[in-house]
């Protein structure tokens, strides 16, 4: 009720001060879970009153109190952490849509970092994916307009747009002298979430790209149709650049493999977010071994799940370290149709551990293989964006977090970047590979699919290393009961 008074302060802003004072208590309230003095609380919220009565008065120009109302409620926000957001109705009703229906856009994931637009990972067979955009690309300019006056959910606005429609982006990826500006056609972003296939006779794959609504049911359905097709003898579960997605899923696909223990447990400052996760029997066993494939742009949900299955011991993870998003963010609606983001909880393994800020380490360690040219021509590896790299992010809580002596510090300046805007359009980013298992390798005869898909597995140095540790565990279980 209290919020739905905020409609009022155009036209009195006292009582739009008085609302917002309301809001600002009542948030603060729930985040910290104790009640402050009431002095205090007023005493700071009548410097804000007096703050906005002065603008309002004495700025050059007319001022929207509303959407003063609206930026002093994002900028409370995001002096918390990088992922505690007010969404307005519009951007709320958005997010709905990710989880659950289908939307047009160019298909990444992105974050602010210092400040700049930055991609955390495209979408797997969206038009960013197929035009080549690489996690830790900067997006400095959306059409000719800066992102650096952007907040993040002005940014996905922007970005998003009907089918067709074009958007024309100017990124800059470090290495590189000056702004490239690619122009991406809006299409469709599936919200299919889980693909499958055979990789060699017995051996699975199932890749899973995010976790929404429901990845849990296509999930359950690829392994039963894989199932049927032939015996497996080992499954490679694909969660690289996953960005994570809904609790509930994650905990679900952990639960497919799991019969008893804890999959997941959340703590926060009350009560009320302090909860345990457990495996349930499903009546299906699933002996085959397994291995789950990560990478730094694997975050939340998918650190989850390879959490869950490492600590039970029912898989090896193999590949890269991972981003390190160990938070519980909780969706508040408002009364006003709009949204409150706000990271409630940290999240822990099995064990007991977590992985906040650090990220899970693999019991094999692959490294990805991404190279980019320096100023002299030579072939660097590509450091890559990390939770512990955002400015607020929340501590791990648990132990000091290591030094990052090996990430990309960011440290190039926007003003500097800005400068740097060819008049020509780059739309090779990357090479195209050729090889990346994509729709249409299904339209073409089984010769020249197979001999592809070898290729691709061969090309692909981590998913390589998995099906060869499959093959190998397979092996040895055939020679150790042979010797019995």
């Amino acid at each position: 009720m209290k919020i739905k008074k905020l409609s009022l302060v155009k036209k009195i802003s006292v009582v739009g001060c008085f609302c917002l004072s309301i809001l600002i208590l009542s948030l603060w309230q729930y985040n910290s879970g104790v009640s402050a003095k009431p002095q205090d609380t007023y005493r700071n919220l009548e410097v804000f009153s007096n703050v906005l009565n002065i603008v309002q008065k004495n700025y050059v120009e007319d001022v929207n109190v509303q959407e003063l109302i609206q930026g002093a409620i994002k900028g409370m926000l995001s002096s918390l952490d990088p992922h505690s957001t007010y969404m307005k109705p519009d951007d709320f009703k958005e997010l709905k849509v990710e989880t659950k229906g289908s939307f047009t856009g160019i298909g990444i994931e992105i974050t602010m970092k210092d400040g700049i637009l930055t991609v955390v990972s495209p979408i797997e067979g969206t038009p960013a994916f197929k035009k080549g955009l690489r996690a830790g690309d900067k997006i400095i300019k959306i059409k000719k307009e800066s992102t650096s006056d952007l907040t993040l959910m002005q940014a996905v606005k922007k970005l998003r747009g009907p089918k067709g429609t074009s958007v024309t982006i100017s990124i800059h990826r470090k290495g590189w002298t000056n702004l490239k500006r690619v122009t991406i056609v809006r299409d469709v972003i599936p919200l299919q979430s889980v693909k499958s296939k055979f990789l060699d006779p017995g051996y699975a794959y199932i890749r899973v790209i995010n976790f929404q609504s429901k990845t849990t049911r296509d999930f359950i359905k690829a392994l039963k149709d894989l199932k049927a097709e032939e015996t497996i003898k080992g499954l490679i579960i694909d969660l690289r650049n996953n960005p994570g997605g809904l609790l509930d899923q994650a905990v679900k696909v952990a639960d497919i493999f799991l019969e008893d223990g804890v999959i997941v447990s959340t703590k926060g400052r009350i009560k009320d977010q302090n909860m345990i996760f457990k495996a349930h029997k499903n009546g299906d066993r699933h002996d085959f071994p397994m291995v789950v494939l990560v990478n730094e742009g694997s975050a939340s949900a998918s650190e989850i799940v390879a959490g869950a299955l490492q600590d039970q011991k029912k898989a090896i993870v193999m590949g890269a370290k991972t981003f390190g998003k160990g938070s519980v963010q909780t969706v508040i609606p408002m009364s006003n149709g709009a949204g409150l983001r706000l990271t409630t909880a940290r999240y822990y393994t099995p064990n007991g551990i977590s992985i906040q800020a650090k990220g899970i380490t693999p019991d094999i360690l692959v490294a990805t293989e991404v190279f980019k040219k320096d100023s002299n021509g030579k072939l660097k590896k590509m450091k890559f964006l990390r939770e512990k790299d955002l400015k607020r992010h929340i501590k791990n809580g648990e132990e000091p977090e290591e030094e990052n002596l090996d990430e990309d510090d960011g440290a190039e300046a926007v003003e500097d970047l800005l400068e740097e805007d060819p008049s020509e359009e780059d739309t090779s980013l990357m090479d195209d590979d050729e090889d990346e298992d994509t729709d249409e390798d299904f339209d073409k005869d089984d010769k020249d699919k197979e001999k592809e898909k070898k290729e691709a597995i061969r090309k692909d140095k981590q998913l390589f290393e998995a099906l060869t540790l499959l093959k190998g565990l397979n092996v040895f279980e055939e020679l150790y009961s042979k010797k019995q």
